[in-house]
Parts: C-alpha cells; sequence; structure tokens
C-alpha cells in the first residue's frame, strides 16, 4: 500500500525541478512538434505572449493588431536539459534573422522572440545570440527580440498537438515534416528515448 503523503512529496519535487522557458519562432504548430521531442521536456503548450489585447484569439493575433506573438510554453526538468540546450534547439530550428516572417508565414505574429523569464533566461539568451552572430553561423545578423516575462496566453484547444494529431494536412506535410526530420538528424543526442 502506498502512502499519500509520498506522493504528495513526489509531486512536490518534481514540481521544484520545473523551469519554463516561453519562445516564438514561427507558426507555434512547428515550434511545438520540435520540442516535444526533447529529453526532459515536460509539456509544450502553444500560445500567445507579448500583446496588448487580453485573452487573444488566434484570429485576432493573424490580423496582426494585438501585438502578439505566436509562442510556445516549455515547462521543463533542467536536470535533463539545460535551458541553453534549448536556446540551441530554438535558433538550429528557425530563422532567427528574418524580421516579422517564416518562411511565407508574414506578420509580426511570426517573429523571433525569446520571453525571458529571468535575468539568467536573459543572459544567456544574449550571450548565445552574440556567440551566433561572432561566428557567423548565420549570413545575417539575428534579429531576435528578447522581452522580459509577460502573461502567456493558452491558445485554442484546436492547435494543441497539432502535428501529432494532423501528420497529413498540407501544412504539416510540407513545412512541419522536414523541419522535424532535419531536427532529429542533427539534435539526436537531445531527444526522448
Amino acid at each position: 500500500m502506498t502512502n499519500p503523503n509520498d506522493e504528495v512529496q513526489a509531486a512536490a519535487g518534481s514540481a521544484a525541478t520545473e523551469e519554463v522557458a516561453v519562445f516564438g519562432g514561427g507558426c507555434f504548430w512547428c515550434t511545438e512538434a520540435v520540442f516535444q521531442q526533447l529529453r526532459g521536456v515536460r509539456s509544450v503548450m502553444p500560445g500567445y505572449a507579448g500583446g496588448h489585447v487580453d485573452q487573444p484569439t488566434y484570429e485576432a493575433v493573424c490580423a496582426g493588431d494585438t501585438g502578439h506573438v505566436e509562442v510556445i510554453e516549455v515547462r521543463y526538468d533542467p536536470a535533463q536539459i539545460r535551458y541553453t540546450d534549448l536556446l540551441n534547439v530554438f535558433f538550429a530550428t528557425h530563422d532567427p534573422t528574418s524580421r516579422d516572417r517564416q518562411g511565407h508565414d508574414v506578420g509580426p505574429q511570426y517573429r523571433s522572440a525569446v520571453f525571458c523569464q529571468s535575468e539568467a533566461q536573459r543572459e544567456a539568451a544574449q550571450h548565445t545570440i552574440d556567440a551566433l552572430n561572432r561566428t557567423g553561423v548565420f549570413d545575417a545578423p539575428i534579429v531576435t527580440q528578447l522581452y522580459g516575462a509577460d502573461h502567456f496566453w493558452p491558445a485554442e484547444t484546436y492547435h494543441r498537438d497539432y502535428f501529432v494529431r494532423n501528420p497529413r494536412q498540407g501544412y504539416c506535410h510540407a513545412v512541419i515534416s522536414p523541419k522535424v526530420a532535419k531536427f532529429r538528424k542533427q539534435f539526436v543526442d537531445y531527444l526522448r528515448a
């Protein structure tokens, strides 16, 4: 027989080791599909951050009038994956040199952004950007914007696990599948077992 207090302590202990990262790297269907595959990631939630409208809808955000960015909220165990590892995946799986667009997705909601949850995250993100710019990994300077922690608005339910539920949908097949395949090849050591 299990002791209910043991379960409470275990839950409290695991919650204490959870941290949050918020990234905007274009369409949240793409970023969600990538980050869900990382070891140490407990959950990935698509949503919106950085705007001036409470309870934004997908339609309002896509119209470009709310100021929000399509983002993912990543809850992860820092004992299994570091924030700098998440940053490496983030910068490698979208174009951080493209302002307000990712491929055919155009608008301010698709801008490259990191919503830093702490000063340590801001320093790590800035250090990563500086290092990538110095080494010339990209053909142009990184335009990723760094913001402070902002209210995260979860996206509508139908956006969650979009790629998992719709792998044959046109956008998923043409855009997300190749991105996920490239990511899996490049970051094999970061993948879930």
